[in-house]
């Protein structure tokens, strides 16, 4: 599907899956559970959903002969710590616009994780006081004048990289791939749950796993707490990403699962039941997910096995997006474990 898109190698070739026979046996064994590790897929910084993404940008970047990545997220952004990566691994400058998206203060929120290591890569980064919001924004743009106002040439990133013309592009490649590891497990996946925010990972998904008929077994489980602007955003990309890859069929509303109830109580804040499958994973498989992301859809996918909502036997792959150095902003949280 992705043949006629050039690509800019920055994983280590394709995510690992590997079964979570702990946490299938503790939630009683009726489903089996798998997980696919895009935390684990490249050198760049930890990784993550968003490199993957990146690999289909780049090469757009480098044609236009700009000399600065710039992209915004909030002050704990898996996304703008991957462009910083990215940035240095191809000689580019990078430009980050973080906004106040999280509603939470702990006292060293803005020092660890990911903005620490976005600014150990060499970022310029702007702190901005501003809210969360999954479309184009004021400051990103503001960001941008400004480096064409000081002699540079910018390419614009939006949050996420979702917006982007190529933004799903990735996550068609995600599908791809795990066709070609279902052949050599011998199985096939019933149902792939997936975090949604910005859309692009769930709207790659959905137009890569449209292409065996698929579409509607990616559960999307939502963090942002907009659900509809969500939704809207997810079919937006899934339709131009169709487009894109010329997939033979229509992408339709009811081919997008999203599940809002997870979200709560706000984007980037952990409830208890979050922290609950956050340390449940962690003890029973030694993965750790983050209180941003993974561990909002480790809780849906958590609760949605309980509530039996995958029938029996199902085989349910969890795609782990990465983001994991958010934890660290959370520290107070976790400070007993």
């Amino acid at each position: 599907m992705l043949e006629k898109f050039e690509r800019y190698p920055l994983t280590f070739g394709p995510s690992p899956i590997e079964k979570l026979g702990r946490l299938t046996e503790h939630l009683g064994g009726r489903v089996d559970l798998y997980a696919k590790r895009e935390d684990c897929n490249s050198g760049l910084a930890f990784g993550g959903n968003k490199v993957r993404k990146l690999e289909y940008i780049v090469p757009d970047a480098i044609a236009s002969n700009a000399d600065t990545l710039v992209t915004i997220g909030g002050v704990q952004s898996n996304h703008t710590r991957q462009v910083a990566a990215v940035a240095a691994k191809i000689g580019m400058k990078c430009r980050l616009v973080q906004e106040s998206w999280v509603p939470f203060e702990d006292a060293v929120y803005d020092r660890v994780g990911n903005i620490l290591m976005s600014r150990v890569l060499g970022a310029e980064i702007e702190m901005v006081d501003e809210g969360f919001d999954i479309g184009i924004r004021e400051s990103w743009e503001r960001a941008l004048e400004d480096v064409k106002a000081k002699g540079g040439k910018p390419y614009a990133i939006p949050a996420g990289a979702s917006v982007h013309k190529y933004g799903g592009l990735g996550f068609v490649g995600f599908a791809e791939e795990v066709r070609t590891q279902e052949e050599a497990l011998g199985i096939r996946f019933d149902y792939i749950v997936v975090c949604t925010v910005t859309g692009s990972t769930h709207a790659g998904m959905l137009v890569g796993f449209a292409k065996d008929g698929r579409a509607d077994r990616v559960i999307g489980i939502d963090a942002s707490g907009t659900l509809d602007q969500t939704r809207a955003q997810v079919m937006d990309i899934a339709r131009n990403t169709a487009d894109l890859v010329e997939l033979e069929h229509d992408i339709t509303d009811d081919d997008l699962v999203l599940i809002e109830d997870y979200a709560y109580p706000a984007y980037g804040v952990p409830s208890p039941e979050t922290n609950d499958a956050i340390r449940l994973a962690a003890r029973m498989e030694g993965m750790m997910t983050d209180p941003v992301y993974e561990g909002k859809s480790m809780q849906g996918m958590i609760d949605l096995v309980q509530k039996g909502y995958f029938p029996e036997g199902s085989k349910v792959l969890y795609a782990h997006l990465g983001g994991v150095p958010a934890i660290n902003g959370y520290s107070y949280i976790y400070r007993n474990g």
